[in-house]
């Protein structure tokens, strides 16, 4: 049994909600962004988290019917970690723990008002905005920061528990 099992794999989760609530707060930042740099309409993005493999076999079964439940597509029954900020890869990655798959675009199409004076106007008067619902943001962002804290407070208690194993060493 690994001592460090959980610091590793509270850890790879820590670092996937932190990319979840930047994502969620580039989408709160762009909810009225009309033009972009591809041209058109700022789009939502949406971040898609994966178990790590790590020494251990993931059930494909299992991994369907996870995919399938949530709409994802049967390509990321098992994909590569993606490395991310100088999280380990595949070599070393805890098992148990979470990297961030992909990030995806919202294919919903831009929501559109009439405004025919606004810059970016189209010939019919009509602008295109980004189908961004701050409530739904918020909501995004408060469950990754609780996330982020639950995964923080189970390091901390690791860490106690280790101290204390410790402690009993020296009696």
């Amino acid at each position: 049994m690994n001592l460090f099992g959980l610091l590793e794999t509270s850890g790879s989760a820590m670092q996937a909600e932190r990319m979840r609530a930047e994502v969620v707060a580039a989408n709160m930042a762009n909810a009225e962004t009309t033009r972009t740099a591809d041209g058109g309409a700022y789009h939502r993005q949406h971040v898609i988290f994966a178990a790590n493999a790590g020494d251990m076999q993931l059930d494909p079964n299992f991994a369907l019917a996870m995919n399938g439940a949530i709409g994802a597509p049967q390509s990321l029954i098992a994909p590569p970690p993606m490395p991310l900020l100088g999280f380990p890869g595949s070599e070393g990655e805890p098992a148990g723990g979470v990297h961030i798959a992909q990030v995806v675009q919202d294919p919903a199409s831009p929501l559109r008002r009439y405004d025919p004076g606004h810059p970016d106007a189209g010939p019919d008067g009509y602008v295109e905005y980004p189908d961004i619902n701050p409530l739904t943001e918020m909501v995004d962002l408060m469950g990754a920061t609780r996330a982020y804290g639950l995964n923080g407070s189970a390091v901390q208690a690791e860490k106690s528990m280790i101290g204390s194993a410790l402690d009993i060493g020296k009696a």
